[in-house]
């Protein structure tokens, strides 16, 4: 039960529904409560859906299960970075390489957890608090009339959104009216601008004598007198001044677009080497976007470069991550890694790696294509280690040891020796008549007549094949169907005596029934064979047999 709750809760994370995950995790662990594995799931499920606080308590508990298992640190330190415990998370992170020194993903972790401290560190007191945070932000400026009107402008839309992202950009708007005008709601204080400094009357004036309220016809009158007064004008945002370094930075950046647009172009027309030039090229002038890196990774794939590609991946992602570049990216350099491993893949052990790349790529995008590449990796693994597997001289001596537990009578050896042979040479037909002998002998024989159809299957003209099928037939009492095997048979050695005399039995049976010598245990039996058979109960089904039936059953009751 804790298994297929815990499969249930595999599949909803795989399929991103992070809340269903963490419920069938939490039925597993009711079931299994000292199961690690479940709560290194349920956390990293949790930390999905970035509760944190329940993330890292399931990790404790992992690693308090199982403290010489790797991965209950990552997800320890994971917990511990989103909660921005960055020196807890460097711990874990460490921890965990000291169980497991190669463990990639603590690598990476370890490597976010030191960027993120050094940025907190570096990070200069924020005089503002947290008035650009989250999305109280957006709810508190279209709470305010004046700043719900600048929400329909773009440009505005723009600079609060680099505010948001980072606060120190906040020097660069403060000429924008707006800017002042949006930063007064947030902290809730009156920001004059010159616009209200304008509408306010002089401070020198005298002021006027309280008159009587006018009365609502000449409130009326003066309304109509008055015409309409109209909106005055938002005043544009000023240009930004660009210092030398900015203009000459943004002419860079320019630049390297226009050599990756002649690397794409010469990607297309398969001329590789004239668009690895462009895209190195355009790496020169600007190394803060990844794409340029993934695209020549993508080049040194389509050449059978596997080495260039790894390692032009590999910069991409530990880049993207110094950059915090979209993980759209950083998933497509994985994916490009992984698909370059399995091309260099020669065991089914060089498929690990590229199977562990892309499930670090489905967790940073869930990708229908890298989840694609992922199942047929993993395919292609269990295939080769079948065929790793494959070795008939020893399945023969497998199936000889068999032998001798059959002729012991040892029949669950003899099952468990076969399995093995078959496991080393699954072709060999010989192996499942056996099999199938062996099951009969326990009584399993719906395992019986599987392994005698495989057998049938794999050799049609093998006849111990059609004996054994017979054979588990005639046990079970379908005379019938092990009358048509044993001819079936017959047809590829019409002397073979085994399948004459299953013949005989047979017929005998049928003809016992047919005499009605049954006693009533067998007749019983039958009528339960019958009923399950699925033509008669096609027929039951039918109204008008159904009613044929009642008028026997009333006929036969009124003659006895």
């Amino acid at each position: 039960m804790a298994d297929e709750a815990k499969a249930k809760g595999n599949a909803a994370f795989s399929s991103g529904d992070y809340a269903a995950a963490v419920r069938h995790f939490s039925d597993a662990i009711a079931l299994s409560p000292d199961n690690h594995v479940l709560y290194s799931n349920r956390s990293a499920s949790y930390a999905s859906l970035k509760k944190y606080s329940d993330a890292l308590a399931d990790a404790k508990k992992t690693v308090e299960l199982k403290p010489d298992w790797s991965k209950g640190y990552s997800r320890l330190g994971a917990a511990h970075l989103g909660l921005s415990q960055y020196d807890d998370a460097i711990a874990a992170y460490k921890k965990g390489l000291e169980i497991d020194p190669n463990n990639e993903p603590l690598k990476y972790g370890l490597a976010d957890a030191q960027a993120a401290a050094s940025r907190a560190r570096s990070a200069p007191a924020n005089p503002f608090g947290d008035a650009f945070s989250g999305p109280e932000m957006w709810a508190r400026l279209t709470a305010d009339p004046t700043t719900r009107v600048y929400l329909q402008q773009p440009d505005f839309v723009k600079m609060m959104q680099d505010i948001q992202k980072d606060p120190n950009k906040l020097n660069l708007y403060l000429k924008d009216q707006r800017v002042m005008q949006a930063i007064g709601v947030l902290l809730n204080v009156k920001i004059r601008t010159p616009t209200d400094d304008a509408d306010m009357p002089e401070s020198s004036s005298p002021s006027p004598s309280p008159s009587p309220s006018p009365s609502p016809s000449e409130r009326k009158r003066a309304a109509e007198a008055e015409p309409p007064r109209q909106p005055e004008p938002e005043p544009e945002p000023e240009p930004m001044d660009l210092s030398e370094e900015e203009k000459d930075k943004k002419l860079r950046k320019a630049e390297a677009q226009k050599q990756k647009e002649a690397g794409n172009a010469a990607y297309k027309k398969k001329d590789f080497d004239t668009a690895i030039h462009y895209y190195s090229k355009a790496l020169e002038l600007d190394d803060e976007d990844i794409s340029y890196l993934t695209n020549r990774a993508a080049v040194y794939l389509e050449m059978g470069k596997y080495e260039e590609c790894i390692k032009d991946c590999d910069k991409a992602v530990e880049r993207g991550r110094e950059l915090r570049s979209d993980f759209k990216m950083i998933a497509r350099a994985l994916t490009r890694k992984g698909t370059a491993l399995v091309k260099m893949a020669k065991s089914s052990k060089d498929f690990e790696p590229a199977i562990e790349t892309f499930q670090k790529a489905l967790t940073e995008h869930r990708n229908p294509d890298t989840l694609k590449k992922l199942n047929e990796a993993e395919k292609a693994k269990k295939d080769l280690e079948q065929q790793e597997y494959f070795d008939p001289n020893l399945a023969d001596e497998e199936r000889e040891k068999g032998n001798e537990y059959f002729k012991q009578q040892k029949y669950p050896e003899a099952v468990r020796h076969y399995t093995e042979s078959l496991r080393r040479n699954p072709k060999d037909p010989r192996t499942y008549s056996n099999r199938a002998a062996c099951y009969t002998k326990l009584g399993a024989m719906p395992e019986g007549l599987k392994d005698a159809e495989k057998c049938i299957e794999l050799d049609p003209t093998f006849v111990k094949g059609y004996t054994r099928k017979g054979a588990v037939q005639f046990f079970m009492k379908e005379y019938d169907k092990a009358l048509e095997t044993y001819k079936e048979g017959l047809k590829h050695d019409p002397n073979n005596q085994e399948l004459l005399d299953g013949i005989g039995r047979c017929v005998q049976q049928i003809n016992k029934a047919s005499r009605g010598d049954l006693s009533p245990e067998e007749l019983k039996e039958r009528q339960a064979k019958a009923m399950q058979d699925p033509e008669i109960q096609n027929i039951l089904q039918d109204p008008v047999m159904r009613q044929v039936c009642i008028h026997l059953c009333a006929f036969c009751t009124s003659n006895m």
